[in-house]
C-alpha cells in the first residue's frame, strides 16, 4: 500500500496553463513553454536566457517578437539543442512567434510582416559520392 501512495504522490504535480510551440533553424530545435501569466523571464536550459546567450545580438534576436508585440510579462521555459549558438537563438525566436499567434491570432501579421514566421530551411547538403564534400571536386591533374 505504501508503495502505491509514494507512486501516485509523485504523478501528482503542480500544472500550469502553458502553450506550447516548436521552432527549428538549420539542426538547431527548440521546444518552447509559454507561460501567459509570469514575471517575463526567459529561460534557457535551466538558465536565464542572458547567461546562455552572453552576446548582446543573441539576446536581442530572442526577445525581438516580444518587444515587437509589446508581450513582456510572460514566462518562457526552453529546451533547446543541435546546432550553432546563432542557429538556437533564431530557432528560439520563431518557437516564441508561434507561441505568441496561438496566445492571440491577431499578430500574426505583425510578426509574419517581420519575417519571425518564417522557417529558414537551408541546412547542410549531404556529400555525394566520387566528391570531397557535397559539391567539392577532386583536383584535376594533368600528368
Amino acid at each position: 500500500m505504501a508503495k502505491k501512495e509514494k507512486l501516485e504522490n509523485k504523478k501528482i504535480k503542480e500544472t500550469k496553463e502553458y502553450i506550447s510551440a516548436t521552432g527549428k533553424r538549420k539542426t538547431a530545435i527548440a521546444q518552447i513553454k509559454f507561460l501567459p501569466e509570469g514575471e517575463g523571464r526567459i529561460i534557457v536550459n535551466k538558465k536565464d536566457f542572458k547567461e546562455y546567450f552572453p552576446f548582446f545580438v543573441w539576446q536581442k534576436i530572442v526577445t525581438d517578437p516580444l518587444t515587437l508585440t509589446d508581450f513582456k510579462n510572460f514566462d518562457i521555459e526552453v529546451k533547446v539543442k543541435g546546432g550553432g549558438v546563432n542557429a538556437q537563438a533564431e530557432s528560439i525566436r520563431l518557437g516564441i512567434s508561434r507561441a505568441l499567434v496561438k496566445y492571440n491570432p491577431e499578430l500574426r501579421p505583425i510578426l509574419k510582416s517581420a519575417g519571425f514566421l518564417t522557417r529558414d530551411p537551408r541546412i547542410k547538403e549531404r556529400k555525394k559520392p566520387g566528391l570531397k564534400r557535397a559539391r567539392r571536386a577532386p583536383q584535376w591533374q594533368k600528368r
